[in-house]
């Protein structure tokens, strides 16, 4: 199939060299153009604009940072001259109000958007199995399936519009609170005068144990020598959204909120940049108090 694809970033870069890997014809775009320079060597088109990418393709893939990103590329005319019958994967995280209002105007440009972000780390993305929840048509998921199965292990429609994106956010506050209980459990543990690998031991073998106590292992354990997998300001902008969500439907999402002030404080101590895993340097940092050593 012909596919385009906007937003060559640390996830999307992975994803896009799948979708020429199983044979698509793919052609990229980018803002900082210099980021798609690798996608040449599995033989990606560039393109100059959005409007431009979208020309010809079948399938449009969007992995961007937030709803003003996606906004910005609606208001360049990335839809002006879309082709009849295409199939929109808006793959960011955006929250089930953006999607559904994204989904409305490709609706009037005679686009099928399927809101269809992903669960998984950029290992995954490498490896190609993430998870994607989608909302949307049935119909344009069948269309688009050989494309997103490129990219991903599993599909599940979850329903219309904006299913997808709301159950991203969900997924995020179950990342976001695992990320926060670690950082204090082995902050905790230090305090008591534990070794910080032997306090991950006993975590990552017993019954809190999952694949992502397992896959953040090294990170909490060396954060200076992992590089960032999940940045603390994404995940803000996620928890910021969830938290929209819960109070649209009158949910006291308590534990999002406090994920939230966690993550801010890191943000703001640590650098918004740095992986989710600075939530623990945050906490030490303030335990050590003003001019002390934290121990990384």
């Amino acid at each position: 199939m012909k596919v385009a694809f906007v937003g060559i970033g640390r996830m999307g870069l992975p994803m896009a060299r799948n979708v020429a890997s199983a044979g698509h014809e793919l052609t990229v775009y980018n803002r900082t153009a210099s980021r798609c320079a690798p996608l040449r060597d599995v033989g990606a088109a560039l393109a100059a604009s959005a409007a431009e990418v979208v020309r010809d393709a079948e399938v449009l893939i969007t992995m961007l940072s937030d709803p003003p990103a996606v906004e910005a590329l609606l208001g360049a005319d990335m839809l002006a001259d879309a082709p009849a019958g295409l199939v929109w994967l808006e793959m960011s995280t955006i929250g089930p109000t953006a999607a559904r209002r994204f989904a409305a105007r490709a609706a009037d440009a005679g686009v099928e958007m399927l809101d269809a972000p992903v669960s998984g780390s950029t290992v995954a993305a490498e490896a190609a199995t993430l998870a994607s929840m989608v909302g949307g048509s049935e119909a344009a998921l069948e269309r688009a399936r050989p494309v997103l199965g490129a990219m991903t292990k599993a599909q599940f429609h979850l329903g219309p519009a904006g299913a997808g994106a709301a159950m991203k956010l969900a997924v995020n506050v179950m990342l976001a609170s695992q990320t926060v209980a670690i950082a204090e459990a082995l902050t905790m543990a230090e305090a008591a005068g534990i070794e910080r690998a032997d306090a991950y031991d006993v975590i990552a073998a017993g019954a809190l144990a999952s694949p992502f106590v397992d896959y953040k292992r090294e990170a909490f354990l060396d954060p200076d020598g992992t590089p960032p997998a999940f940045a603390l300001d994404l995940m803000r902008k996620d928890l910021r959204l969830a938290l929209e969500q819960g109070a649209a439907a009158g949910l006291p999402l308590l534990g999002a909120g406090a994920s939230e002030a966690a993550v801010t404080l890191a943000a703001g101590l640590e650098g918004g940049d740095e992986d989710l895993v600075r939530v623990a340097d945050a906490l030490r940092r303030i335990a050590a108090g003003p001019g002390r050593e934290t121990k990384n």
